[in-house]
C-alpha cells in the first residue's frame, strides 16, 4: 500500500545540536502525524517519510546500537 503525500511546504527543518558546522548532517522535520527526514546537503532532494511510530522504532534502535557496525 503507498503512503500518503506529505506536504513538506511549511516544514520546520531541524538540525541536531550534535552536528559539525559543515553542513553535513540530516535534518528532521514534524509534519501532519508524520516524520521527514533529508540530507542538508540536498534539501530538494529526496525526503523520507515516517509514522510516529516509525521513527520510535527507529530512535529506540540507535540507542540500543543496532545499527552499528561491529
Amino acid at each position: 500500500m503507498a503512503k500518503e503525500k506529505v506536504d513538506l511546504s511549511r516544514a520546520q527543518w531541524r538540525t541536531s545540536s550534535f552536528s559539525g558546522s559543515n553542513g553535513d548532517c540530516v535534518q528532521v522535520a514534524f509534519v501532519a502525524n508524520h516524520v521527514a527526514v533529508r540530507d542538508s546537503k540536498d534539501p530538494h532532494g529526496p525526503t523520507l517519510i515516517f509514522t510516529p511510530d516509525e521513527w520510535t522504532a527507529f530512535l529506540a534502535g540507535a540507542r540500543d546500537g543496532e545499527f552499528s557496525q561491529a
